[in-house]
């Protein structure tokens, strides 16, 4: 019997009886904004288990990078290579094999959540973009737009590539090979989301470098938590559709919970506690995570 060695937003990590392998059991448990919310969405953990491991066959029968999945085991739990987690910044050996990259690269296919409260602002620029400075919500941009954020601070934070180098201790090849797996993943989901008429707006993917430091895809990508989603119908119309978590972080902006939460952050006061969802959101997120996962997948959930 393994014991439990990581409580997440939304998943745990148990131990198992191979000292290389972990088991992740996913929870019913939603978080936004760094916020566990106090409501469980129905089998919600099932669809982030069994979407995640759908994209992970994919890339490793097409030969994108390798993966640490093993096997899944039960409809929310899967199995994993353990990876070493060294959260010092600076302090991963460079020798060092089957290790975590303390980072998250988020790739931006349109204009879209923060990135489009960014540009409004200013922080972010139309050149790098790739965009016209008068684009409006939703633009496609002219190519990916690919960011790093830290990992193992209070709050992800925006990082360069020479800050992420230094945090990782990774060499300028490791992460460009990190970089050029993030653009062939985005690519082969693109094409099997558009076979269901979804657009594939962003999302964000860690890593770990395994044998021979080669580029290993590990955690949970591809799902409503980690990426964001549009109906490809409804984009053509000029309208953005949100099929992911994002809904849910849309009812806490409207009903001014962000707006307060942020104020606390920036004021380093105490947060206010996250409201529970209405039960009209609880079963329309419950919902969407099961069509998503059939969408998404071509399989019945």
């Amino acid at each position: 019997m393994g014991e439990m060695l990581y409580q997440g937003k939304v998943k745990q990590v148990w131990s198992t009886d191979d000292p290389d392998i972990l088991e992740f059991r996913f929870t019913n448990q939603i978080s936004v904004f760094d916020q566990i919310i106090p409501s469980l969405i129905p089998r919600k953990g099932e669809s982030l288990n069994r979407t995640t491991a759908h994209w992970f066959k994919l890339i490793e029968e097409e030969g994108i990078c390798g993966t640490h999945l093993v096997e899944v085991n039960a409809a929310d739990r899967c199995l994993v290579r353990k990876v070493e987690v060294i959260k010092e910044p600076g302090m991963i050996p460079q020798d060092m094999e089957w290790v975590f990259v303390p980072l998250e690269i988020i790739c931006r296919h349109y204009l879209s959540g923060s990135a489009w409260r960014r540009f409004q602002r200013g922080e972010l620029t139309a050149l790098q973009l790739g965009v016209s400075p008068d684009c409006e919500y939703g633009a496609k941009l002219a190519t990916p737009f690919l960011e790093v954020t830290t990992k193992f601070e209070a709050f992800d934070r925006n990082i360069s590539n020479k800050e992420a180098l230094e945090i990782s201790n990774i060499t300028a090849e490791e992460l460009d090979a990190i970089f050029d797996a993030v653009l062939k993943v985005d690519a082969l989901i693109e094409r099997e989301a558009a076979k269901n008429g979804l657009i594939h707006v962003d999302g964000k993917k860690e890593f770990a470098l395994g044998p021979g430091r080669k580029v290993v895809l590990v955690d949970t990508f591809g799902t409503l938590d980690e990426d964001r989603w549009w109906d490809a119908e409804a984009y053509a119309n000029g309208e953005c559709i949100e099929l992911s978590k994002e809904s849910v972080r849309t009812h806490y902006i409207e009903t001014g919970h962000q707006a307060s939460l942020k104020a606390a952050r920036d004021n380093g006061t105490e947060e206010p506690p996250i409201p529970a969802l209405p039960q009209n959101v609880i079963d329309q997120t419950a919902n969407l995570y099961s069509s998503m996962y059939e969408r998404l997948t071509s399989k019945q959930f």
